[in-house]
């Protein structure tokens, strides 16, 4: 039986082998996504100077969400976190999933912040 704590430790290794293959850059910062049982978080880093470029997460007092941990909530995130991106200046991220799968609030983020104009 697989306990949460690993589940984490094999999602954090998997995430590991993944960073080792990708980075953003100061023209391409990379788009990373935290995913917690209650909320969804989204990160625009440069990895060149170790700088958070742009931010957005279901926590935030702006998205005003009444349920912060499913897949409307992530939308949201997605469209919030490309906004903030155009502003600053950013329209191609490399996409970075955290080491979970593609599927559900992870994918959804992705969709919404693609259809906001960011490409990927």
């Amino acid at each position: 039986m697989i306990t949460k704590a690993d589940k984490n430790a094999v999602r954090k290794k998997r995430h590991a082998r993944v960073r080792s293959n990708i980075a953003g850059t100061a023209e391409r910062p990379r788009l990373n996504v935290y995913r917690s049982n209650k909320h969804i978080y989204a990160q625009l880093i440069n990895d060149e100077n170790q700088v958070t470029v742009a931010s957005a997460s279901s926590a935030d007092n702006e998205l005003n969400l009444e349920n912060t941990g499913n897949v409307e909530a992530a939308k949201q995130v997605g469209e919030l976190v490309a906004k903030r991106a155009k502003d600053n200046g950013y329209q191609v991220v490399v996409f970075d999933r955290g080491g979970y799968l593609y599927h559900g609030r992870v994918k959804a983020l992705a969709d919404a912040a693609r259809e906001a104009g960011l490409e990927f």
